[in-house]
């Protein structure tokens, strides 16, 4: 499909949906700094059809949520080394008026001297480069972050996120990039066999009850962080989750994944 121009997110939180109708489910969001291709525009002009650059993921967004940009620009931002910010919310300047973006934006601040800024842009937050590749502890902390957000299919905010947008941003704040699915989850990273393999910041991956896959981030050998109705920390042992609320297991244990000082 032929590319018709670019854009970048400059709004807190955007969603990307499967179809052009204003309740189509979503499939994921954008966050502020997410950059996109455009791929179409419906015969309304008033839904654009995009392909997020960090994952592939493809859907549609309102026009008026799109913020077009040339593509010097969109392939400035594909070499630039930019922030990510480690806040759960946090106040910028754009343009000279105040936004409220969320924790895993990505602001335009570049230590590359080649880059050039197109836009007004102040930001005093929490942040780390987004290539800088982070050990367990970090990534602890930002999953933590998220506990109690309640699930939302597509979601990736700490106000509403799903089981898969959960392990992708986490590890992608840590600097580790996922694809955005679940099934492209599985085949990424290193494969460990075991259980008694593991190292905390190992990325789980389990069978549901419905024929689905499932996804979590070990804490420990014991304990699994993921999202089941919210983001919650629940007991993992060879035969899956079990809650610790319940008691009951909820998910089966089919494969492992390392990505952090994979072997």
């Amino acid at each position: 499909m032929d590319v018709l121009g670019y854009g970048v997110c400059r709004l807190a939180l955007v969603p990307v949906r499967l179809g052009p109708e204003e309740h189509a489910p979503q499939v994921t969001q954008l966050l502020f700094g997410d950059h996109y291709e455009m791929l179409r525009v419906d015969d309304k002009r008033n839904r654009i059809y995009i392909r997020v650059h960090m994952d592939g993921t493809e859907g549609w967004i309102d026009a008026g949520q799109h913020h077009g940009i040339t593509q010097d620009y969109f392939e400035q931002i594909n070499l630039a080394n930019f922030k990510i910010t480690t806040d759960l919310t946090c106040g910028i300047l754009y343009k000279k008026s105040p936004l409220t973006i969320l924790l895993g934006s990505i602001v335009p601040i570049s230590n590359s001297e080649l880059f050039k800024m197109e836009e007004q842009f102040a930001f005093n937050g929490e942040s780390k480069s987004l290539g800088q590749k982070r050990e367990f502890e970090f990534v602890k902390s930002i999953a933590q972050k998220y506990l109690n957000a309640p699930e939302v299919p597509g979601g990736k905010s700490p106000f509403g996120i799903d089981a898969s947008g959960f392990v992708q941003m986490v590890m992608k704040i840590a600097g580790y990039p996922l694809g955005r699915l679940t099934q492209q989850q599985i085949n990424e990273g290193h494969k460990l066999t075991t259980l008694g393999e593991c190292k905390p910041g190992d990325i789980a991956f389990f069978k549901t009850s419905k024929a689905g896959l499932h996804t979590g981030i070990m804490l420990d050998e014991q304990r699994i962080i993921h999202v089941d109705g919210k983001v919650r920390i629940d007991h993992l042992n060879d035969e899956g989750i079990l809650r610790l609320d319940t008691k009951v297991y909820t998910h089966q244990l089919t494969g492992i994944r390392r990505f952090i000082n994979p072997a």
